[in-house]
């Protein structure tokens, strides 16, 4: 079968989902549900003909260009080199252009009034902060350009010439910091009016790309930052500043790389593409039906088991998707119609997919793109970010799978009929304990034969490991080729039985090598992250190419009728050729996202506001702990609304992390870094679930037909995991596993994720039976105790032991070196305002408290009962805790000897068994007054 003909087949049978497994209220054509993907994903518009073909090929070679800067070709040939910050300019290039070439402008009158308001009021602002010598005419006919362009309508079928205009002029302003950086970088800080003149374009043009490409939200976001950097003046006291001329914003987000061109754009140009344009190969290479086909024939038998299903896979989709919107629709469109077939209403079944879509934005190794940039504002190993964040994304996956059990348990659902008997229960347990053991032994013969390959060959190591993997995936192919294949089925077809587990797990097992090559590049050999990604697409390519000629070799044809290896062998360089596009397509919006976000964080370091912000947040919340997290979490969501993951993450972590790291050390909390990020990272992305934008709630509802904000509803309430995760971790790091040894992690998994059961199976109001509320209360509290098994314990045997300021040298000699000392400090802030905070001194060794004060760093001057400090060494463990000269110690915290804190749990385990017992009652039968036994 052709790709053609295999891509009619996918969308007849989506159609046949949307059109006749939704509740007959609301549902889209499926006309209407592919220009909801290409609207939020890919762009809706590919015009027949010369313009339509110029699209492909401009994606296909940003795609080659991203591929050929990732490679190590370059520099092994020495020829097209290009630097990190010449690249930032080539791909928003890129993206600018095929943003205003693919995405047509929205019509409805909101999205027309913010088109010719923003221009407007940024021209306005614009020619408020020029200098003499700038032109404020080319101000005005840039402004009226724009405008007219707006005016004049943007059809679908068609490229008008105004929009070519928007489009070159988009590349000429990103590609003129790329061609004249050499002149940029000799006038930092002093721009000439040419430099104004494209910077006044560039961000005019920027903003016009994000409304088209990613919607109104980014786009009045980032125009009320521009705002507020020219008129700090007319602010609120709390938040005002001096203002910003136009030769400073320019110079700040156009020339240098603080604005635009920052971090975050540095992020999507080294890492994001080449993982979006992986995940695009391997949906090509058929890995996205094999995710669901093998959810499907492991747990659809299960109560309620099409929504476990597609829990898990849109678990395995998120993996390699960094759109919680296009998971929703790929995987929904096959998982909502048959959660509707076993009992689901439409919004229970949108909800479901909903949750369990945008929880794979969480979930590493990629986490919709903000792994990566984690790496970069956190400032650790990639490794360290993908553990630090896979204990909470996978307790929060098996919950939400115990969550859909729980519905099905309350409304009694039965799972889909499988094709076969399972064999008894100790046979189960057997044959899982051997693979068990199996994958256990492979991966340490596969870890040691790796160590003794690369010192045994040498330079010739790469060629080596690359005939293994080949070797590999030829006979996982052989396997693959003794199954029958996959093909898509109709959701809304009666279904006789589920497919076979076993079968269904072979015929694709080779999409999992590309897979295992990116994390052993990310995991093992510590490459960086785009280089891994180079890798593991190289592989993901080869696979492309030639999986379907290995099959006709193999089996003689290739399942679809195909005989002909040469045909064969087309149809897998034209699937390369397809994924190669749609990669960069699903890029533009990224591409875009991140450089508009670059905006805000511009604005933020120029202005100050995050201090301000920290200063807003403490007056709302009175200095109190919680408020200040609840606040946060509020704020996120709110400035998450209608964002894409990787420009929602870094919203969020320039303005609310430093927020939390301010006023939580103001008030005691010490947490490490990535606990914060992660913290506003949650609730950013919880905005994509959370009424009134929600955005993947509308596409579930699309799908399912159901009501959008009900949807919406039922899935922030299955979301409450999510949310509550983040405050748990704030308080007990241990989750993150930081400074967490392997025995101790596991002992962490195993009691959270029980800890997140009991918490879903109280807030479902279900555990055995329906909750009393005495019941849902007490699960609550011990959900609550295994969390944070500290909390009640501290009362009894308290932590820390409070000293005054002048025995912090004998206190350094009662610790434990590697321990940490809590000092309350008075001193001064950055703009000279009096503060007191928090600092975590890491013990140092050393035989007296003297040696281990001066190993840490620290000169001290004692006045009586005052301890101040005199110098602080440069690179110290002091100075590393945020401590300075002429601070003054106020009180120092000290770990106190006290029992372990998880002997609280024998009173929560006691507490769990009263209420299985209780609950356990009303499920045993009775026996009423003639001897008839009830259930």
């Amino acid at each position: 079968m052709s790709e053609t003909d295999r891509e009619a087949e996918r969308r007849q049978q989506q159609a046949s989902a949307v059109e006749m497994g939704a509740s007959g209220r609301g549902e889209l054509s499926q006309a209407e549900l592919d220009e909801l993907v290409a609207s939020s994903d890919t762009g809706a518009r590919t015009p027949p003909g010369f313009v339509g073909r110029l699209i492909l090929t401009v994606a296909l070679c940003w795609s080659l260009f991203q591929l050929w800067i990732a490679s190590p070709l370059p520099f092994m040939l020495n020829f097209g080199i290009v630097s990190a910050t010449d690249a930032r300019s080539v791909h928003l290039a890129f993206a600018l252009f095929l943003a205003f070439m693919a995405y047509p402008a929205e019509k409805s009158p909101f999205q027309l009034g913010l088109g010719i308001v923003v221009p407007l009021i940024l021209s306005g602002l614009f020619i408020y902060g020029s200098p003499a010598s700038m032109p404020i005419w080319f101000i005005a006919l840039v402004a009226i350009g724009l405008i007219g362009a707006i005016l004049m309508g943007s059809p679908k079928a068609w490229v008008p010439p105004w929009e070519w205009a928007l489009a070159i002029l988009g590349v000429v302003a990103t590609m003129y910091v790329f061609v004249f950086s050499d002149e940029l970088g000799r006038r930092v800080g002093a721009p000439i009016t040419r430099d104004l003149m494209i910077a006044v374009v560039g961000i005019l043009l920027l903003l016009e790309a994000t409304r088209r490409s990613l919607g109104p939200a980014l786009m009045i976001v980032a125009t009320v930052f521009l705002v507020y950097t020219f008129l700090g003046p007319y602010m609120p006291s709390i938040i005002a500043h001096r203002g910003n001329s136009l030769t400073e914003v320019a110079n700040h987000q156009w020339i240098t790389t603080e604005g635009v061109f920052g971090i975050a754009l540095g992020v999507s140009t080294s890492f994001v593409f080449l993982f979006v344009l992986f995940g695009a190969l391997l949906d090509k290479a058929g890995a996205g039906n094999y995710f669901i086909q093998v959810a499907f024939s492991m747990m659809g038998h299960m109560r309620g088991g099409p929504a476990k299903a597609a829990v898990v896979s849109s678990a395995m989709t998120g993996l390699i998707s960094g759109s919680s919107i296009a998971n929703v629709v790929t995987t929904g469109t096959f998982t909502i119609p048959l959660m509707k077939k076993v009992g689901f209403n439409s919004e229970k079944a949108g909800a479901v997919e909903v949750a369990s879509s945008v929880n794979g934005q969480i979930m590493p190794p990629v986490m919709g793109a903000a792994a990566f940039l984690m790496v970069e504002y956190v400032g650790i190993p990639y490794f360290d970010v993908v553990k630090h964040a896979f204990l909470p994304a996978t307790i929060s996956y098996i919950a939400l799978v115990y969550i859909v059990h729980l519905e099905a348990m309350k409304a009694g659902m039965q799972g889909l009929p499988r094709a076969y008997t399972p064999p008894p229960i100790l046979r189960r347990l057997l044959g899982t304990a051997f693979l068990v053991a199996g994958v256990c032994a492979l991966s340490l013969i596969v870890y040691y034969t790796m160590g003794w390959i690369r010192p045994a060959f040498g330079a010739a190591a790469p060629y080596v490991v690359f005939a293994l993997l080949t070797a590999a995936y030829v006979a996982l192919l052989w396997v693959a080729s003794k199954e029958e294949p996959l093909h898509l089925d109709d959701p809304n077809a009666p279904v006789t039985q589920l497919p076979l587990p076993g079968p269904t797990v072979r015929s694709g097992l080779h999409f999992i090598l590309p897979v295992v090559v990116l994390v052993w590049a990310l995991m093992v050999d510590r490459l960086s992250p785009g280089l891994s990604a180079f890798w593991a697409t190289a592989f993901m390519i080869f696979i492309l190419v030639t999986q379907r000629p290995l099959m006709v070799m193999l089996r003689g044809e290739d399942g679809s009728g195909n005989k002909g290896a040469g045909t064969a062998l087309r149809s897998g360089v034209n699937d390369l050729v397809d994924g190669l596009i749609s990669g960069a397509r699903n890029m533009i919006g990224i591409g875009i996202a991140t450089a508009t976000a670059g905006i805000i964080v511009g604005a933020v370091s120029q202005t100050g506001v995050g201090a301000a912000l920290a200063d807003v947040v403490e007056v709302l919340s009175g200095g109190n702990l919680l408020a200040i997290l609840g606040l946060t979490a509020v704020l996120s969501l709110i400035l998450g609304m209608g964002l894409p993951t990787t420009a929602n993450y870094i919203v969020v972590s320039a303005l609310l992390a430093p927020v939390i790291v301010t006023l939580g050390q103001q008030n005691g909390l010490i947490v490490p870094l990535i606990a914060v990020h992660l913290f506003v990272f949650y609730f950013g992305i919880m905005a994509d679930v959370t009424p009134p934008v929600g955005l993947a709630s509308f596409a579930a509802a699309a799908v399912s037909g159901g009501d959008p904000i009900r949807t919406g509803v039922v899935a922030f309430f299955y979301s409450l995991r999510t949310a509550a995760l983040p405050f748990l971790f704030i308080f007990n790091t241990d989750l993150l596993l930081i400074d967490v040894g392997w025995v101790q992690g596991i002992f962490v998994f195993v009691t959270a994720t029980i800890a997140m059961l009991l918490f879903a199976a109280s807030t479902q109001g279900w555990f055995i039976v329906r909750n009393r509320i005495w019941e849902g209360v007490a699960l609550l509290l011990i959900a609550f105790t295994i969390f944070r098994p500290g909390f009640f314990w501290g009362y009894a045997f308290p932590p820390f032991e409070e000293r005054p300021a002048t025995e912090f040298v004998q206190a350094l000699e009662d610790s434990v070196p590697g321990e940490g000392l809590r000092l309350r400090i008075s001193g001064f802030n950055d703009i000279g305002t009096p503060t007191e905070f928090s600092a975590l001194l890491e013990v140092p060794e050393g035989e007296t408290g003297e040696d281990r004060l001066a190993a840490a760093g620290i000169e001290l001057i004692e006045d009586g009962e005052k301890v101040v400090i005199d110098n602080v060494a440069f690179g110290s463990p002091a100075q590393d805790a945020g401590l300075d000269w002429d601070q003054t110690i106020m009180a120092v915290r000290a770990p106190a000897d006290a029992p372990s804190r998880y002997w609280i749990y024998i009173p929560a385990f006691l507490l769990l068994g009263l209420v299985v017992w209780a609950q356990r009652r009303r499920t045993a039968p009775t026996t009423d007054a003639k001897g008839a036994s009830h259930a």
